[in-house]
């Protein structure tokens, strides 16, 4: 009997919801171009540097035969075969020619462990390379390219276009999504039931289900305002702020440790989290948001509460994996490329990074425009939250810790100083000064010039919040729509350059970023706008002909099914086996503090039955409910994550001690009622499901648990049922 529960189990969980190509499709587009900008930011610039002068066409000797330089060098190799085997960084020279292992060795100095385990994620990525000649097709943005190119032009607002069907749409954003339609010949999904709606919704605003009664008072509710009440329920719950929070973490790369061989703790990164879960609960404008964690510590206050909050804000800037400082003259300059980076990307989905070396291959940004913004953050100085071996005792972006002794991590204002470009990105070779400033593509009129007696980051704010900026709304705005319909107007995300994608309905993502400003840059509101259009109400019904038609949905022509991501799995195994804690705990919840120096830290990751935003985040380290289903990795700025389905998530639910004891827990919600078993199978359906058993389904698990429990016990058979549920594709999937 226990063999047919674990392959009963086990064909459960490995069944998912049938997606068909276009996630597929979707997955190794955004897969393409995230492995082309992991090259450019992480791998060209260091064989740029350290491998170019003896391995490339310009060397004037190459050693070994072997051109670094190309795609097609690396792939055939020199005297000792193929540098690489892509995907298997074991069996690449490369990469045994990094760490120093046997008679291969380089460069003759070895490159810090960051860097090199840089170029086994890049194998085991595929090894990514755009230096081919099929890049001849990709031509280079200029700044009079720009004037055309869609993100960088002025938004405007457009009228929606008229439809047919004036009966369907309940406002302009259903016509920008039904006109399109229409001309195809294509038809809206009728509308979701009113059940599967509500739990789409709770999910997507608040990371939980919503419970059986919850559901029975939304279906009974027949007035004509029912849903804009839960609607407004759900914004003023203190889960959407957690659910949403979690989202800008991924793109803050927010962890707890810093990784790397030592994965020293960050002991007071916890206030950073709690600050931006506090700031979606209270529906901070978002230009506020974004200038408090780039310049808050440099805002005016109106108390010493308001200043400690806004100088956690600058968190943003301090979060990142740190490298060594021990001799390592590109240290400063490495930790500025990173606040670069995650400002840059976060706010503007831009890839500046490569710019550090060279003018950007496909983007209007200059090696002069990424010197003027790295002159800003190198006139300010990250406080690290702990003391750094080898930290700057003064100016620059050195770690430091607060002389208060709180850290809070951030950042304050050091000397105001210009830098000068480091060439081909190695700080001890330096070429002109730059004056601090910004990315010329994106100047405006309104643009106001660094301040020249202080870093400019408080200038840096004021113009990535500027109303006639072309990016940062566009940017807020396809972010919130891809968490609510599953992929963005531009399905891009994090990539507004040439290598991001044309968005659909432009019309309506410049008219959406519009209002998100007229309404003071509210998310919630925006949130509210979407969840009560019809579109997003449409139910999950596939259509051959509109598949056919549009086998990506990008038109939208209904809901397409969405695997939760892992907080949500776990939140909500949690929720309804009710061993949730729902309130927040104080501080962080690992077991790592800082310890004395010369020793590795002792972080260690302990579950906890609080929100998933509340685990340990510790680098190299995550914990495994999360990590199974394709948690954000947070050494990386992460704006849409990947989606998997792998025997691994079956194995976990099968085995995990966490889902054994959350199975036998909602198990004893069910065993504990004085009732009949087949309400009692009814009852499990409608808290695991927000449903009712098909007459099928009852009489398979009533039959199951009559079978089972002869030789297992009455609360074994139905734990094994729980178990069950909770690895379903159903439990999984939002329809």
């Amino acid at each position: 009997m226990k063999k047919q529960l674990l392959f009963f189990a086990a064909a459960v969980a490995l069944a998912g919801y049938s997606v068909g190509p276009s996630h597929a499709q979707k997955g190794a587009i955004v897969q393409a171009r995230e492995g082309i900008e992991f090259f450019e930011a992480k791998i060209r610039p260091v064989l740029a540097k350290h491998c170019y002068e003896c391995h490339s066409a310009k060397s004037s000797k190459v050693k070994a035969a072997l051109y670094l330089d190309s795609r097609t060098g690396i792939l055939t190799g020199g005297d000792h075969g193929p540098a690489i085997v892509a995907g298997d960084p074991n069996k690449s020279l490369l990469i045994k020619a990094l760490r120093h292992e046997g008679d291969y060795k380089m460069p003759k100095e070895k490159l810090p462990d960051s860097v090199i385990a840089d170029f086994v994620q890049w194998v085991k990525m595929g090894a990514p390379d755009p230096r081919t000649t099929d890049t001849a097709s990709w031509k280079k943005l200029t700044l009079e390219d720009a004037k055309s190119h869609w993100s960088f032009k002025p938004m405007q607002k457009r009228p929606a276009p008229k439809v047919k069907d004036t009966s369907w749409p309940r406002s302009d954003v259903d016509r920008f999504i039904l006109g399109p339609l229409e001309a195809k010949g294509l038809t809206p999904a009728k509308d979701a039931d009113r059940a599967t709606l509500l739990r789409r919704l709770t999910l997507d605003l608040i990371g939980l289900p919503p419970t059986p009664e919850q559901v029975d008072a939304f279906v009974a509710d027949k007035s004509p305002d029912a849903y804009e009440k839960i609607v407004d329920r759900l914004l003023a719950s203190q889960h959407f702020g957690e659910r949403w929070g979690r989202y800008w973490l991924d793109i803050a790369r927010y962890a707890e440790s810093n990784g790397n061989a030592d994965n020293t703790p960050f002991p007071h990164a916890w206030r950073y989290r709690d600050y931006v879960i506090k700031s979606f609960n209270d529906d901070k404008p978002y230009n506020r948001f974004i200038s408090e964690q780039v310049a808050g510590d440099l805002l005016a206050t109106k108390d010493a509460k308001e200043k400690d909050a806004n100088l956690v804000a600058t968190g943003l800037l301090a979060l990142t994996s740190k490298p060594r400082a021990q001799n390592n003259p590109d240290y400063r300059m490495d930790l500025v490329a990173d606040q670069l980076d995650v400002t840059c990307r976060a706010v503007m989905s831009m890839t500046i990074i490569c710019a550090r070396c060279h003018d950007h291959k496909f983007d209007p940004i200059s090696t002069k425009d990424y010197y003027a913004l790295a002159g800003i953050f190198d006139s300010s100085i990250m406080l690290s939250g702990t003391a750094a071996k080898g930290a700057k005792k003064g100016g620059g972006a050195g770690l430091h810790a607060l002389s208060t002794g709180d850290e809070a991590m951030g950042v304050k204002e050091g000397p105001p100083t210009d830098v000068a470009i480091c060439i081909r990105g190695d700080s001890t070779k330096r070429g002109p000064v730059v004056s601090r400033g910004f990315l010329t593509v994106a100047l405006t009129t309104d643009t106001k010039p660094v301040n020249r007696a202080q870093s400019g980051r408080l200038e840096l704010a004021a113009w990535l919040t500027q109303l006639d900026h072309p990016l940062t709304s566009r940017v807020a705005v396809n972010r919130i729509w891809q968490h609510l319909f599953g992929q963005g107007l531009s399905r891009v995300v994090d990539n507004f350059g040439l290598h991001g994608e044309v968005p659909t309905h432009p019309e309506l993502l410049d008219n959406l970023a519009l209002q998100f400003q007229a309404d003071g840059w509210s998310v919630k509101k925006m949130i509210r706008r979407l969840v009560l259009t019809r579109t997003y109400q449409q139910a999950s019904t596939y259509q051959a002909a509109h598949f056919k038609a549009d086998p990506d949905n990008r038109l939208f022509w209904s809901t397409q099914p969405r695997r939760l991501d892992a907080e949500a799995i776990r939140d909500s195994m949690l929720f309804v086996s009710g061993a949730l804690e729902v309130t927040p705990p104080h501080k962080s919840t690992s077991t790592g503090g800082i310890v004395p120096k010369k020793k590795k830290a002792a972080v260690s990751v302990k579950e906890n039955p609080y929100r998933s935003i509340y685990l340990p985040i510790i680098r190299n380290n995550l914990p495994e409910s999360l990590a199974v289903f394709d948690v954000a990795d947070p050494s990386l700025i992460v704006g849409q994550r990947e989606v998997t389905t792998v025997p691994a998530q079956a194995l976990y639910l099968m085995n995990s001690p966490i889902v054994l004891d959350l199975s036998r827990a909602f198990a004893g919600r069910l065993t504990s009622r004085n009732i009949e078993d087949s309400d009692r199978v009814d009852l499990a359906f409608r808290i695991a499901y927000s449903r009712l058993p098909s007459a099928r389904e009852r009489e398979q698990v009533l039959a199951y648990v009559k079978d089972v429990q002869k030789g297992t016990g009455r609360n074994a058979a139905w734990q094994s049922v729980c178990q069950t549920l909770l690895a379903s594709a159903e439990f999984r999937y939002l329809q």
